[in-house]
C-alpha cells in the first residue's frame, strides 16, 4: 500500500474548501460528483504525487447507495480532516487479507477516471474511521492532471486509543504517517510558499 491522497469533509462542499484554502493559503479547483455516493469534491494537487480533496454530500444529488462513503451521513461539526486513503494494485487480495472489515471493493468513476474503492456496509471505517480507505485506480492517476500549488507533505499524524492495534492492522510503513496514542483524529503538515502550515 501507498499513501494516495487525503480527505477533508464539512457540511457544505464550500465549507470544507474553505477550510482547506484557510489552513494553507492556497485555491482549490473542482473536482466533480459521485453519483453512487451523491457526493462532489474539489481538489488540490500536492507534491509526490499525493492531492488533498474536499468533499461533502451533494444537497442536489440522490445517492445510488446508502450510507455514503467516508461516514458522510453522520458527518457533523466544523469542516475538518477526515479520511486518508491508501492506494493498492490488487485490491481484493489486500482486502481479503485484512483483519479488519475494511470493506468491499466497489467500482467507482467520475469523468474519465476509474477506480475501485473498499467501503465498509455501514460507510465506516475501522478504527473510528481512522483506518484508511483503500483504492485501486484503473484509469491514470489524476494527481498529474492537478495545478501544483507549492504544497508538499511533511507528516500525517493518525491518532487513536488503540494505535498499536491500528498500526499492526495496518502493516504500512511511510516516513510522513505517524501512527500514535490520543483521541481518534487527523493532523497534516505541509509546507507551502508561504512556510509550514497546519492542516485539522
Amino acid at each position: 500500500m501507498e499513501l494516495d491522497h487525503l480527505a477533508v469533509a464539512g457540511e457544505s462542499l464550500e465549507a470544507a474548501v474553505a477550510h482547506v484554502e484557510d489552513a494553507l493559503g492556497v485555491p482549490m479547483q473542482p473536482g466533480g460528483r459521485h453519483e453512487m455516493f451523491g457526493t462532489h469534491n474539489f481538489l488540490l494537487g500536492v507534491s509526490d504525487g499525493l492531492y488533498l480533496e474536499a468533499i461533502a454530500a451533494d444537497p442536489t444529488a440522490r445517492p445510488h447507495r446508502s450510507p455514503r462513503w467516508f461516514d458522510l451521513d453522520r458527518f457533523q461539526g466544523g469542516p475538518r480532516l477526515c479520511n486518508w486513503i491508501c492506494r493498492c494494485t490488487d485490491l481484493a487480495a489486500v482486502v481479503a487479507g485484512m483483519s479488519v472489515d475494511a470493506g468491499q471493493p466497489l467500482s467507482l468513476a467520475r469523468g474519465d477516471l476509474r477506480w475501485q474503492m473498499a467501503v465498509p456496509d455501514t460507510g465506516v471505517l475501522p478504527f473510528d474511521n481512522t483506518f484508511p480507505a483503500l483504492i485501486e485506480w484503473h484509469s491514470p492517476h489524476p494527481a498529474p492532471l492537478l495545478t501544483q500549488q507549492g504544497c508538499h507533505l511533511r507528516h500525517l499524524v493518525v491518532a487513536h486509543p488503540q494505535a498499536a492495534d491500528l498500526d499492526a492492522a495496518l502493516g504500512l510503513r511511510d516516513p510522513r504517517v505517524v501512527i500514535e496514542v490520543g483521541p481518534a483524529g487527523f493532523e497534516a503538515t505541509f509546507d507551502t510558499a508561504d512556510g509550514r502550515r497546519v492542516l485539522r
